[in-house]
């Protein structure tokens, strides 16, 4: 018997998807390949906007659990140069208008709101296949099998969805974070925790840069951001913690030392995150029975807006799926026209890494800000 509606994938965008089709009494069932919800972490602070991530809370009917997780103070932001010069100071004064939240504890409110059972843990996808009519078999690692009558592909940059909808794949962008962290920051690490301030921190040179969040309970979140051929991590041991950061931290001399500490007393051993991106305005023709959303579908540099777009994307497709019950061909035909548009206009107005870490670096992202 297919499923009705089977979701791969337990992010932001899957389990939007899933809340909204609950809300609107339609079955699904989402396959996540992590064993348990703690399995891993679960990414820093995301700045949740007015226009894409809020509303498709709002359809979800989860505003109000979504407020009870507000950082309050966390909007504010800051850029230094490398001797902690303040360059751009921007205080959060109440009206900023993108709440900061953390990743994991949005997706605990997600997977809470959802009944029992919905989420199917240890569910490794190892291959799709199309049986035709809109029809698809998904196999995975344990050995089951299911087919399903509307498979949507919520499963990130290296979806195993994808595949039957696009030859697309994702791209090196030519830069690389490290990530680490400082627990308790404002007792433990006061110099750090006063160099980021009450939200975000930047400092951006040409080709490198850190980047830090202060986090619930003054934790301080930092990623290295440098702009190196993938080759050039290969010859870091990432498995002996104290070399790696002293390596990394090599490419930062002559930066303050309250800068270069929030990578030296790390607290956790620094983890190597090579930055993916699809083709820009990558799209596909419409195939029966099968889409995608989130990175899946529109997998970009961190520019602030991915999981928002995540968020919408399931929001928008339950109610497409709601709207046309008895015709998934013209929900996910609408679906995926709209969602084409705004991922492009969207991504086209956020600043990205170019921006951030290129020749013009600060001076380009100041002027971003400033317009």
């Amino acid at each position: 018997m297919p499923t009705p509606v089977t979701i791969i994938g337990a992010g932001l965008g899957g389990l939007t998807l899933a809340r909204v089709l609950h809300l609107h009494g339609i079955p699904s069932t989402v396959h996540e390949a992590d064993p348990s919800p703690s399995a891993r972490t679960q990414g820093g602070l995301l700045d949740i906007r007015d226009y894409n991530g809020q509303p498709a809370l709002e359809a979800a009917g989860l505003t109000e659990e979504f407020r009870e997780l507000v950082l309050e103070g966390r909007q504010a932001m800051r850029l230094l140069d490398r001797d902690t010069n303040l360059l751009v100071d921007v205080p959060d004064d109440g009206t900023g208008d993108s709440p900061e939240v953390q990743r994991g504890e949005l997706r605990r409110m997600l997977l809470d709101s959802l009944p029992d059972g919905t989420v199917q843990w240890g569910h490794r996808v190892s291959g799709v296949r199309s049986l035709g009519g809109g029809t698809h078999e998904v196999a995975f690692a344990d050995g089951t099998v299911i087919t399903t009558g509307l498979l949507v592909g919520a499963d990130g940059a290296w979806s195993r969805v994808r595949p039957l909808l696009s030859g697309a794949t994702p791209r090196y962008t030519g830069t690389s974070f490290i990530e680490t962290y400082l627990f308790d920051g404002d007792d433990r690490h006061p110099t750090s925790a006063e160099t980021v301030g009450g939200g975000t921190m930047m400092v951006l040179e040409p080709g490198k840069g850190i980047l830090a969040h202060r986090e619930r309970g003054g934790n301080l979140h930092t990623w290295v951001m440098l702009s190196r051929p993938k080759d050039w991590f290969t010859g870091i041991d990432f498995t002996d913690p104290a070399a790696a950061t002293a390596r990394i931290v090599r490419e930062f001399d002559g930066w303050a030392p309250e800068l270069t500490a929030l990578v030296t007393d790390g607290e956790t051993p620094p983890v190597l995150r090579h930055i993916y991106t699809l083709p820009g305005g990558h799209r596909w023709d419409r195939a029966p029975g099968v889409t995608l959303i989130g990175d899946a579908a529109h997998l970009t540099a961190p520019n602030g807006e991915g999981a928002n777009l995540a968020l919408y994307d399931g929001a928008e497709l339950g109610r497409a799926i709601a709207a046309h019950p008895d015709d998934v061909e013209t929900a996910l035909t609408e679906f995926e026209q709209a969602m084409f548009v705004r991922t492009a206009a969207a991504n086209a107005e956020a600043p990205d890494l170019d921006v951030m870490l290129g020749d013009g670096a600060p001076h380009s992202l100041i002027n971003a800000f400033t317009g």
